[in-house]
């Protein structure tokens, strides 16, 4: 396991006591971050139903999945075998059957009880039909959504979290040399992100890497105007830009960081541009420390950029931890107006205030850690990327 019974005990006690403020007698996770973060499961199992099921009354949560999946169960939870609940192949992929028919009929033979049901409405792997099957077949419970419940939860992480996210810093520093290595006049991007992949799972000479929930980002050139673009196999042109986002990723926490260099000279306005993100991400972390509100984060960067005639209308950031595909933020706190969230020590965010323009942009971004007087980095790397 990556934590002690003890840790996830006290992980429990936390999501119990919002059940109880939220009247909710049974909780169904299936968000494969939650899940983790419950039980320590950790499989690529989440293309099927699956759930880890808290209730209220019982000190250890089950954990519901497919019957081959069962022994990963055993091997990466805490939990007891008796725990451990499953469904048969037949019901995979099936189109009269469903997993979570199986589990209601469970909890109708097992639980009386309970009343009221929480379930993550909003989860990627949480289906429609999932959810029609589980208010059928428990037609004595009142579904609710709690949608956010544990990712709270998960926002403030213990030191051992703070560990293992800079672990995946440090993965993420070497993730982004083997990248600034393979960024060459004549490459192939495809090969920049071979590079990267390599380096993402192979680690540091001191621990290995895990899979990230993001393939690496790589827009180039003029695609630069489009975040989120990820690969072509064309050849990189004397003077490109190349945005590179990835992060480093061990025992399945996060630590993104992006940058963005030249293949040759760069041109004034990307010279202009990176300029102007630099002193805003400056600015910003100075000011980070506890007691401050995301919107006022938000609030420093744009009155920064502005001084430099740009403006940003996209959040510049997000909390960060534990996670799968296809997203590594935890989808609570962001750094963006009205968000009022206050930050604490042993709070992580991505900060990631790229700009883009009509034919080219710029990503450069730091993953920290809030501490008890300011921030600390998860990684250690050059920010500006020409001379």
């Amino acid at each position: 396991m990556m934590f002690s019974k003890k840790e996830y005990m006290e992980r429990l006690r936390h999501v119990k006591k919002k059940m109880n403020q939220k009247g909710i007698d049974v909780l169904f996770i299936s968000d494969p971050a939650n899940m983790n973060y419950l039980t320590g499961y950790d499989g690529w199992s989440f293309y099927v139903p699956q759930m880890v099921v808290v209730f209220l009354e019982e000190e250890e949560p089950y954990w519901f999945g497919r019957a081959q999946d069962v022994n990963g169960a055993r091997a990466t939870s805490w939990l007891s075998p008796c725990h451990l609940l499953s469904y048969g192949d037949e019901y995979v992929h099936s189109k009269v059957k469903h997993p979570m028919d199986v589990l209601a009929a469970w909890i109708n033979q097992h639980k009386k009880k309970e009343k009221r049901a929480g379930v993550e409405m909003e989860a990627y792997y949480f289906s429609p039909r999932a959810l029609q099957c589980l208010e059928s077949g428990c037609h004595q419970m009142t579904f609710e959504d709690a949608h956010l419940l544990v990712n709270e939860v998960r926002m403030v992480k213990s030191d051992k979290e703070i560990t293992y996210m800079k672990k995946a810093g440090n993965i993420a520093e070497v993730a982004m040399q083997a990248g600034y290595d393979a960024v060459k006049e004549g490459a192939r991007v495809c090969d920049v992100a071979a590079a990267i992949s390599h380096a993402q799972l192979s680690g540091t000479a001191e621990f290995g890497g895990d899979y990230p929930a993001i393939v690496p980002l790589l827009p180039t050139g003029v695609l630069t105007y489009a975040p989120h673009i990820t690969w072509t196999d064309e050849k990189i042109k004397s003077g490109d830009p190349v945005i590179i986002e990835l992060a480093g990723c061990y025992g399945r926490y996060h630590a993104p960081l992006a940058r963005t260099i030249t293949a040759g000279k760069p041109n004034t306005v990307f010279k202009n541009l990176s300029e102007a993100v630099m002193e805003g991400i400056e600015a910003v972390l100075h000011q980070v420390k506890p007691g401050i509100k995301c919107e006022d984060i938000e609030q420093i960067w744009q009155d920064t950029i502005a001084r430099h005639g740009y403006c940003k209308d996209s959040r510049i950031g997000y909390s960060i931890g534990v996670n799968y595909p296809p997203d590594w933020g935890e989808h609570t706190a962001s750094l963006r107006p009205a968000d009022k969230t206050i930050l604490k020590p042993n709070m992580t965010f991505h900060l990631i205030p790229g700009i883009w323009l009509e034919e080219l942009g710029v990503e450069i971004s730091e993953s920290f850690v809030v501490t008890a007087n300011g921030c600390e980095l998860l990684s250690n790397f050059p920010q500006c990327s020409y001379s």
